[in-house]
């Protein structure tokens, strides 16, 4: 009797569940009983009068072929609605007497909800990093493509499209310290123009709305970015020591209400054969980006000047 009482304070300490049941499967005692299983006192009652959920019958089912086999039984079981409830982990083992007859069945239980949790938020999280990762391959198939497009030669194409990737990889970057959340306008702008005009760089004007925006509108808005910073390094504002370009951002409204982020880009500019000849460059700022963010663009270039102009719908950004 004392090394029973020993163990039972003992396991009193750790939380687990011990059921003992006779042969027709009421409870002779329970250590540990959940409150919320009719407010702990299981005594007399069989398993339906204190636990819940889809999966009783199942246990009630193991629990006598223990009885009648001796072979212990294991089970993963969730007390509860399909949508809620807690998570148990359950073994069952045959208690036998002195002639070594079956007499009843003891009941082992060990709440896992919180490892479930961590489970299925992996598993959110892996389903999320497998679609992210085939938009973030797919987006760089197409930088490929269009760079090898408008490239006349390998070195061009290599240089161009490890410029692209570079500022692609730059964006994801600042996705992923955000855990997939998002990103600043502001944030995105520095670490683009950062790449070039080294950090703390004057070479572009930033003012207006500062927005969050969401995961593609990151690399997407980072691209034209990256677009418009290299042309300005070569024949814009940004290639002139003292040179500067402007970026605005403001909220606007269409006439249905819908809101909307306006992004213009100027400069003075000497490249006034962009418009004319297409490249990666104006298609990407003109088409690609306007298009992965179901928003609309303008770009023009004329009498050493450039301008872009980008309108972003409200579904790729909230507004803090």
């Amino acid at each position: 009797m004392q090394l029973r009482r020993g163990l039972l304070r003992a396991l009193r300490n750790t939380g687990i569940i011990v059921i003992y049941q006779g042969p027709d499967l009421r409870v002779v005692w329970g250590q540990n009983v959940p409150p919320d299983w009719s407010g702990g006192e299981i005594a007399g009652k069989i398993d339906s009068e204190f636990l819940s959920g889809p999966m009783i019958d199942r246990i009630v089912e193991m629990k006598r072929e223990v009885l009648a086999s001796g072979a212990p039984e294991t089970f993963e079981f969730r007390d509860g609605s399909e949508d809620g409830g807690r998570w148990y982990d359950m073994w069952i083992d045959a208690d036998r007497g002195e002639d070594d007859e079956i007499v009843g069945v003891v009941t082992t239980i060990v709440e896992i909800t919180d490892r479930k949790r961590r489970e299925q938020t992996l598993r959110t999280l892996l389903r999320e990093v497998s679609h992210r990762s085939k938009n973030l391959l797919a987006i760089i198939q197409s930088i490929a493509t269009q760079t090898g497009r408008y490239a006349p030669d390998i070195d061009v194409f290599l240089d161009r499209f490890r410029g692209r990737l570079q500022s692609l990889a730059s964006s994801q970057d600042l996705v992923t310290s955000s855990n997939w959340r998002g990103v600043m306008l502001s944030e995105l702008v520095e670490g683009q123009v950062a790449r070039y005009r080294g950090e703390g760089g004057d070479g572009l004007l930033f003012e207006g709305v500062d927005v969050y925006l969401n995961p593609n509108a990151t690399l997407h808005i980072g691209l034209a970015l990256h677009e418009l910073v290299v042309n300005s390094m070569s024949h814009g504002a940004m290639a002139q020591p003292s040179g500067r370009a402007r970026l605005t951002s403001r909220l606007d409204r269409d006439g249905e209400g819908m809101l909307s982020l306006v992004l213009i880009w100027s400069e003075a500019t000497d490249a006034a054969d962009m418009a004319e000849n297409k490249n990666f460059g104006s298609v990407a700022l003109e088409r690609v980006v306007p298009l992965s963010l179901d928003g609309k663009a303008q770009f023009d270039v004329h009498d050493g000047r450039l301008d872009y102009r980008l309108e972003v719908p409200a579904a790729n950004f909230e507004v803090g």
